[in-house]
């Protein structure tokens, strides 16, 4: 953790500069059985590839809005990390008309299609695989991504007062998001490195995407995210919390 940290960005540079190794998202669909867990450097190579994918072949520019159709997922954190390297602007559940370009789930590829932009398609398969057959009208994210480069540096600096990030609503600032995630983390029971916390709240409010992603990522700790949680009992979750070392949970 860095005092110095202004974007989301900043706090995943801070987080690879201290300890790329270690556990940053462990993702559990239990409607699939998946189970993908990503440390840091993993976490943050699939976010220079995306940002990448972004300014590079999508064109994408500080102040444009990236409409993001997506689940609470681990592909959903890489996207808006990738957001905020480039400066552009994520809209989560955000209309797809009024957006610069869609990113979207297999579910609402029909709603994305109102993007006059460009669409990008995510299968959101396990291992991040691709669709079998492409959508008609979008760019498989899936096979995109893995020829951009390694290394990601913004064309311009990202201004950490421009506004950064919509959900329910609520627009916030690059470094709005940084101070909040900071100041509500102690209540989520993140108390700093070594801070564990599952979460299985929706990424479409400031709650769901604060105690999946940003606060633990401020704090300098990690997240069990998981999708579906409803269908996994209460014993298989104690076995859950015990396996993967929780120490909080946001439900």
């Amino acid at each position: 953790m860095n005092a110095t940290d202004r974007t989301p960005a900043d706090l995943l540079a801070s987080a690879f500069a201290a300890d790329p190794g270690r556990p940053l998202v462990t993702f559990y669909d239990d409607a699939t059985g998946e189970r993908v867990e990503l440390s840091v450097a993993t976490f943050a190579n699939w976010v220079a590839k995306t940002a990448n994918l972004l300014q590079d072949e999508l064109s994408a520019e500080p102040g444009d809005r990236v409409a993001l159709l997506l689940p609470a997922h681990w592909q959903t954190a890489v996207w808006l990390l990738a957001c905020s390297s480039v400066g552009v602007l994520a809209d989560v559940g955000g209309q797809p008309a009024a957006a610069d370009l869609v990113v979207s789930g297999p579910d609402t590829l029909e709603a994305a299609r109102a993007c006059s932009g460009a669409r990008i398609a995510l299968a959101l398969r396990p291992l991040g695989g691709r669709f079998p057959q492409p959508p008609e009208g979008f760019a498989d994210y899936a096979v995109e991504v893995p020829g951009q480069g390694d290394r990601f540096v913004p064309y311009a600096p990202v201004d950490p007062e421009e506004p950064a990030l919509i959900v329910a609503g609520r627009e916030f600032s690059g470094a709005e998001v940084v101070e909040r995630a900071r100041a509500e983390a102690t209540a989520l029971g993140l108390t700093g490195p070594g801070s564990r916390i599952l979460s299985g709240l929706p990424y479409d409010t400031w709650e769901g995407l604060n105690a999946g992603l940003y606060a633990p990522l401020a704090t300098g700790g990690s997240v069990v995210l998981c999708r579906n949680l409803e269908r996994l009992g209460a014993d298989a979750l104690d076995k859950r919390i015990e396996s993967e070392r929780v120490t909080t949970v946001a439900r």
